[in-house]
């Protein structure tokens, strides 16, 4: 039943794609493409609003509502402002789940306030996140789970985050595919706290085209008016979506489908995941009316901010989009924003104060290593660049390991082990200013070589990136 439902919703979407607009980057009319984006919008949202009349009984259905806490059993995290983990509420679920069901729908259920939590962006700065309690966050996630049915077939081809059977990989090779045909000028915009900017009566006011159910509506105005508790103080908030809840991506989404859909009225070529926004052009010229003229549609209409500072029409090498720079005809290499956080992530690891078992370090690097390499792996430049890396792990690796032996003759008696010979090995430990310099000795090298480390177990970047 749950699929016919499914299919049936996508069938409406099907027939309504007959009116989209043209796809990025065609030169259609701009008269008829605004034509046709009317009808797109107003088709789409007259037939999901009578869709959705009776929204939250779906919603907290028992396979829903299950879904979601499998969910947010998965992605973890710590507990809300009530204290409650998420292995608590399993427990709480089985006994109050058809009062928990009821009071939803009768809108007696309370929507409690989200613990702040501000993170220090690695640019500088800080995040604010918004941590919901656990039941908040199964509610908000079996309300996306929904919701996400009706809109997400309405979405932009030019939008990748926070969408099923999407990707960041995608949308870099999106990217590329504009650049190498000659769009290499990149109108880059960079939207100030947009999660912190969202305009509450604006989202609701989109979201009321949409939706049919008015107790949904309600219930979602509770979540994004739910006070911020920090250091014991609450606080209300007028505006924004802070990161955390299962439901602030698709908001985030909603909010922002107006731009894309503003772009694609234009005909642009763009990428778009989460708030990072990348416009393709052929000059710099044009690129510099694209931006002032998005600048005065994203402040103006969309009520939000864009950085000034950080915006710009900037070559495509000189733009770094989710962790990557695209090189003129469609190239791709890791940014060097990226390098200096995985260096800085290594050398977090590998501090030789840390006094933890040197197996653990190997182990914690090969869990950054295979995640940064599996992310990274559209890279097909400067791939030399990380047998450099490579090697320069390693002699972190090197220091910690002569760290861990301490004192001198400890060293000594290390390095004989691998048969270094006796003076040598003397040498090393006595003349050695320091476990950086030390690290750099040939004997050392040599008895901490490729195959000492290989028997460790320690993953190397370089080889990594051959594979894909």
């Amino acid at each position: 039943m749950r699929k016919d439902r499914e299919q049936q919703k996508k069938g409406v979407y099907k027939q309504l794609n007959l009116f989209i607009s043209t796809p990025c980057g065609q030169t259609d009319g701009s008269t008829e493409r605004a034509v046709r984006h009317g009808v797109e919008l107003s088709s789409r949202s007259e037939n999901q609003r009578s869709l959705t009349t009776n929204a939250l009984e779906e919603i907290v259905r028992y396979e829903n509502l299950t879904r979601a806490y499998q969910q947010v059993r998965k992605n973890g995290g710590v507990s809300g402002v009530d204290g409650m983990s998420v292995g608590e509420l399993n427990v709480w679920l089985g006994d109050h789940m058809d009062g928990f069901r009821r009071s939803i729908v009768e809108e007696h259920y309370q929507v409690g306030p989200v613990r702040q939590k501000d993170i220090r962006k690695p640019d500088g700065g800080t995040r604010m996140l918004g941590i919901p309690t656990v039941k908040d966050r199964m509610i908000q996630q079996a309300i996306s789970q929904e919701l996400m049915i009706y809109y997400d077939p309405g979405f932009s081809e030019g939008s990748f985050g926070f969408r099923p059977g999407r990707s960041a990989h995608q949308a870099v090779e999106q990217a590329a595919r504009f650049i190498g045909s000659g769009k290499e000028w990149v109108v880059d915009i960079d939207l100030e706290k947009f999660f912190d900017k969202i305009n509450h009566d604006r989202l609701m006011q989109r979201l009321g085209k949409g939706i049919g159910d008015k107790r949904l509506l309600r219930l979602i105005n509770s979540y994004l008016k739910a006070g911020l508790m920090s250091d014991g103080l609450l606080s209300q908030r007028t505006s924004g979506a802070p990161q955390g809840g299962p439901l602030s991506p698709l908001l985030s989404n909603i909010v922002l489908d107006e731009l894309d859909k503003e772009l694609e009225k234009r005909g642009h070529a763009f990428c778009r995941y989460a708030d990072d926004c990348n416009i393709y052009v052929k000059s710099k010229k044009a690129g510099e009316r694209v931006m002032a003229s998005l600048i005065n549609f994203i402040e103006g209409k969309l009520k939000l901010k864009v950085n000034r500072k950080k915006s710009g029409v900037r070559y495509c090498s000189e733009v770094k989009f989710l962790g990557y720079t695209l090189l003129p005809g469609g190239n791709i290499r890791v940014s060097d924003t990226s390098v200096t956080r995985l260096k800085d992530k290594i050398r977090e690891i590998t501090k030789r104060n840390r006094g933890v078992q040197f197996m653990r370090i190997i182990r914690e690097l090969n869990q950054v290593i295979i995640g940064w390499t599996n992310y990274f792996r559209l890279a097909n430049r400067w791939l030399e660049t990380f047998r450099d890396i490579d090697g320069w792990i390693r002699r972190k690796v090197r220091c910690y390991r002569l760290k861990q032996c301490g004192r001198k003759y400890t060293i000594f008696k290390f390095l004989r082990s691998f048969d270094i010979p006796i003076n040598t090995s003397w040498y090393v430990v006595m003349y050695s200013q320091g476990w950086w310099k030390m690290s750099s000795k040939v004997a050392v090298a040599k008895a901490m070589g490729n195959e000492w480390f290989a028997q460790q177990g320690l993953h190397s970047i370089r080889p990594r990136m051959n594979r894909f």
